[in-house]
């Protein structure tokens, strides 16, 4: 299969905003407890946080983290993860019909994130709380006030304010598997009055508010109209989610769901506009895809957790090579739509549909693992549209879905990576990659594998990892491959 791929450094998409490449963690499975934080382990920092856990999110290079959900923060108290720890309850995880310790609350979760190098997107519960609530957790992380919330705070043993910037006005209120979820123009209301008093509690916070849990719910469209028409002076971005998967094992239209990812981010950012010009504002809503991944694998075997269990296995979906395949062009289409997606999580960061799993005598690595920490690694900078000649596909489900998919960055060192996807089970590609003058390949990461629905293993962590190949000669784009192409200016 020939191709052609043309990446000029005039045709700039975006500076790409690095939070691009964020993670989640919500109080939900083994996320936090036996994930991030786990006393006794022999790895365990002088916190209870697992070292050996620490490094591989710094290894991923995350710059933000969501927290604490999530379905979860919808029934939190936020107080309930403060202060001593003895003295914090036992309650029951409606969300999630767990038991939940609070053990790890915001006091914890944020010296974790200096430890991690990350900085958290925090969600407020706008389910069973409001705005009263959601200002006085603006108060307790961010003032220097000699004020009540801010003088919790230092009793608790922190002088200095945490400085959380970025900030969730609750999480999928539309969902009717959401605790306390409203209607669009309840959720409006709410959010709008949550957003005055935070920015009047600390003027320099951003505010993400919820759109429609996923583009399939019959409220989408009209929930985001009615949102940003009361909302549109007081918020920053609106928020997408959307999950992948395979269940009907059909792998040419699961490979082509980016396609569909596309299509959502492109529907959002035109209603954004549309409310724009209703408003006549300067002012541009941006996007906030603060849940995306592939949840399919385990939603059977989650089906016999006993109820309020702690720390159960919830969610620990076992990801084969074409789930990371699926990730790398959900990766490309971030990055071409990074003009308007601005944040994204990758959902979640461990043991919950997760690139990084834990077991008593160590970690493993996914398969998606790869992917996306290329992409967090090299993916950093201005991104270029990158033009594609390339045959396409359909399926029953899909049409028009290119075997070649790219997408071009112009890194910060003054490279160019290149990343690529070939979705063709039979053929390998031979492209014909056009790039500025003077710039030459100096390392080609690919990562392959002949059984598509290979996987990673505590016992075969080794199973689907990348490999270099020679940058010398053709460059070929192996039949269902994830390809890292970096170029630099010739010697």
């Amino acid at each position: 299969m020939k191709a052609k791929i043309s990446v000029s450094e005039n045709n700039i998409i975006s500076q790409i905003d690095p939070r691009l490449y964020g993670s989640f963690i919500e109080h939900l499975g083994r996320g936090v407890y036996g994930g991030i934080y786990q006393p006794g382990h022999r790895t365990a920092d002088d916190m209870g946080f697992r070292k050996d856990v620490l490094e591989l999110v710094k290894k991923l290079g995350v710059p933000v983290v969501r927290y604490p959900g999530g379905n979860f923060v919808s029934g939190y108290n936020w107080e309930d993860g403060t202060g001593d720890k003895a003295l914090r309850p036992r309650k029951l995880d409606l969300a999630w019909a767990a038991v939940e310790t609070n053990e790890v609350g915001i006091d914890e979760f944020q010296e974790w994130a200096k430890r991690a190098d990350t900085d958290i997107m925090m969600a407020v519960n706008l389910g069973t709380r409001g705005p009263d609530e959601a200002r006085q957790l603006v108060e307790y992380c961010n003032l220097d006030t000699d004020t009540f919330y801010a003088q919790k705070r230092r009793k608790n043993g922190f002088e200095k304010p945490f400085g959380i910037k970025l900030w969730c006005l609750g999480n999928e209120m539309d969902g009717p598997w959401q605790i306390c979820h409203l209607t669009a123009q309840e959720y409006a209301r709410k959010a709008c009055e949550a957003a005055k008093v935070m920015k009047w509690t600390d003027p320099d916070i951003e505010l993400v508010a919820c759109g429609s849990s996923h583009k399939n719910m019959p409220t989408f469209g009209e929930w985001e109209r009615t949102v940003l028409r009361e909302c549109y002076d007081h918020i920053d971005y609106i928020s997408l989610h959307n999950y992948y998967g395979n269940p009907e094992n059909d792998t040419p239209s699961y490979l082509g769901q980016a396609v569909n990812m596309n299509e959502f981010i492109k529907t959002v950012a035109d209603i954004c506009d549309e409310i724009k010009a209703e408003k006549h504002s300067d002012k541009t809503i941006n996007l906030s895809f603060d849940e995306w991944n592939i949840w399919f694998h385990s939603n059977e075997q989650d089906k016999q957790i006993p109820r309020w269990s702690y720390a159960p296995r919830l969610l620990e979906d076992i990801y084969d090579f074409e789930d990371a395949l699926v990730v790398g062009t959900l990766l490309i289409t971030l990055i071409n739509n990074s003009d308007r997606v601005k944040i994204a999580c990758l959902a979640q960061l461990v043991n919950v549909i997760a690139p990084i799993m834990t077991e008593e005598e160590g970690c493993w690595l996914q398969t998606i693992f790869y992917p996306f920490m290329h992409a967090s690694l090299y993916g950093r900078g201005t991104a270029l549209s990158a033009e594609v000649e390339a045959p396409s596909y359909d399926t029953d489900k899909l049409k028009n879905i290119p075997f070649v998919t790219t997408a071009a960055v112009k890194n910060d060192d003054g490279g160019i990576t290149v990343f690529a996807v070939n979705r063709s089970l039979d053929e390998d590609c031979e492209p014909d990659i056009s790039l500025p003058e003077g710039y030459k390949l100096y390392q080609h990461i690919v990562l392959d594998h002949d059984d598509m629905k290979a996987a990673n293993s505590s016992a075969e962590p080794e199973n689907v990892v990348p490999a270099e190949v020679p940058a010398e000669g053709k460059t070929l784009l192996k039949k269902h491959s994830w390809n890292v192409l970096r170029y630099r200016k010739g010697e």
